[in-house]
């Protein structure tokens, strides 16, 4: 177990009452919009350790009674068949998956909102789908002219020809499949026919990032940058903030650039403005819940380095231009860091050097690094995970673990049945190989025992590693990182 830097009990407490606080504030109803991941938020949970993947989700739990959750997304993605990077599915399934964990969990959805809709093929067929598995979906349709022409958007031909979203709750939150979803278009929408219909709703606005009472240049902000950098997001002071209370916030650009908009759009519709800055409008606590701010910069410094490793390797594999590499190495110039500041990438890279061949290393919670290297049983990968393993049970490293008896059929399987090419054994089949021999074997069940121990230990790879390998150690919860490189020199690279 790593440091802890973030106090995830205290953020249950704080964000809960202070979205219930917004609530009163407005009378009793609030749209909130939801940015980032309300599951698997593995970026948080990177850069402030204690803060665990669903903390979001946790968080809405403490409020399930009063919440409602609307999912919007734009009915130009579903016709794109637009993925999610992280999950390889497209943006509708997304949706059903989201519907369905929400469900199980006992968080309640109303609807599904199809913004941007002009009859795509697409979004018709998957309104009938939703539509026919008991999901009400409503549409909303572009106008010309959004964010900027408030006349025509505050009007019966703007947000008036959008269907109203019935809700039945008092705090009604807005997410979405991913960005450009329409989320803030949602809401707007919504306090436009609320009024109509005597309603005083409230919008809110949830972001994790950037830490808005965080100073602009603290890692922790920058790591969000550079999560963001092929988004061209940029943090940066709140001027709106800092003209109406002298103090300084962080926000970033595009909500900055938008809030005139947002602002003269509740003028229209109330006649004034609850906010003075894009600052009011957030209800993020999560900057009140650091607990140990070094480990949380120490945490961050290290995601903007993976963040560098990963575009590097993204450039390898789809031929991208710089533009995103040279802002990431601007933002580590910035930081005051460099790749020498994780040292698995010198000890992995040292011992391909040595071997001649691909190697990993891994640093473990001692500050010890230890590496791993590529034979004829095993891949490095595989080497790794075993030495690691080996490592944290206090197993001496020559004890063998997996009897080579036991690797050779699984091998034999791979090549000859199965069409593989490498005989070497991934990590996942390694970890299979290993379970088995802990049925016979105590010193493999004491280092099966250790897998959890793994979480949050930072690797590096001297090469690009398989899709299936890559997979493992994300499942693993290692932060795995590679050199931009190839094992063999070849044109096509099977992921």
């Amino acid at each position: 177990m790593g440091k802890i830097g973030f106090d995830s009990q205290k953020y249950l407490e704080l964000q809960s009452k202070h979205i219930r606080e917004r609530i009163e504030k407005f009378g009793g109803k609030l749209y909130l919009e939801f940015g980032g991941k309300l599951f698997d938020d593995y970026h948080a949970s990177r850069v402030l350790p204690g803060f665990a993947p669903d903390s979001k989700l946790q968080m809405l739990l403490q409020l399930k009674d009063e919440a409602e959750i609307v999912i919007a997304i734009n009915s130009s993605d579903i016709e794109k068949n637009k993925v999610r990077g992280d999950l390889g599915i497209t943006y509708d399934l997304d949706v059903m998956r989201l519907i369905d964990a929400f469900r199980a969990i006992g968080l309640y959805v109303g609807s599904v909102v199809l913004t941007r809709y002009e009859s795509q093929s697409s979004a018709v067929i998957f309104a009938q789908k939703l539509e026919a598995l008991g999901v009400k979906v409503y549409r909303h349709y572009s106008i010309p002219g959004y964010p900027y022409n408030i006349e025509g958007i505050m009007s019966e031909e703007g947000f008036g020809r959008n269907e109203f979203i019935e809700t039945e709750r008092e705090l009604v939150i807005i997410t979405a499949p991913g960005p450009g979803s329409g989320k803030m278009a949602t809401c707007m929408s919504q306090l436009y026919h609320e009024n109509k219909r005597g309603v005083k709703a409230g919008y809110a606005k949830f972001e994790t990032f950037p830490i808005w009472n965080m100073p602009l240049r603290h890692p922790v902000n920058m790591a969000y940058e550079a999560a963001t950098a092929d988004l061209n997001d940029v943090n940066m002071i709140d001027p709106f903030h800092l003209e109406a209370y002298g103090v300084t916030t962080v926000n970033y650009n595009r909500d900055v650039e938008v809030f005139p908009v947002v602002d003269a759009m509740f003028k229209k519709i109330y006649g004034d403005s609850p906010y003075k800055s894009p600052t009011d409008m957030g209800v993020n606590m999560v900057g009140n819940c650091i607990v140990d701010d070094d480990v949380v910069r120490e945490a961050s410094r290290q995601e903007i380095i993976r963040r560098y490793f990963a575009a590097l390797c993204e450039q390898k594999e789809n031929a991208t231009d710089s533009l995103i590499v040279d802002k990431l190495e601007l933002l580590m110039q910035k930081a005051e860091i460099s790749i020498a500041d994780r040292p698995c990438v010198a000890a992995a890279n040292k011992k391909a050097e040595l071997t001649e061949a691909p190697a990993t290393a891994m640093e473990l919670p001692s500050g010890e690094v230890i590496t791993g290297k590529t034979s004829s049983l095993l891949g490095a990968s595989a080497a790794l995970i075993l030495n690691a393993l080996k490592a944290l049970a206090g197993i001496d490293d020559k004890v063998e673990l997996i009897s080579p008896s036991v690797i050779k059929p699984v091998q034999h399987l791979k090549v000859d049945h199965l069409g593989n090419h490498n005989p070497r054994l991934h990590v996942d089949e390694i970890l299979i190989a290993l379970a088995i021999s802990a049925v016979s074997s105590k010193k493999a069940a004491l280092a099966l025992e250790q897998l959890d121990n793994l979480k949050g230990l930072e690797a590096h790879s001297s090469v690009i590693l398989s899709s299936v390998d890559r997979m493992t150690f994300k499942k693993l919860g290692i932060n795995m990182t590679c050199e931009p490189k190839y094992q063999v020199k070849k044109l096509y690279h099977a992921k």
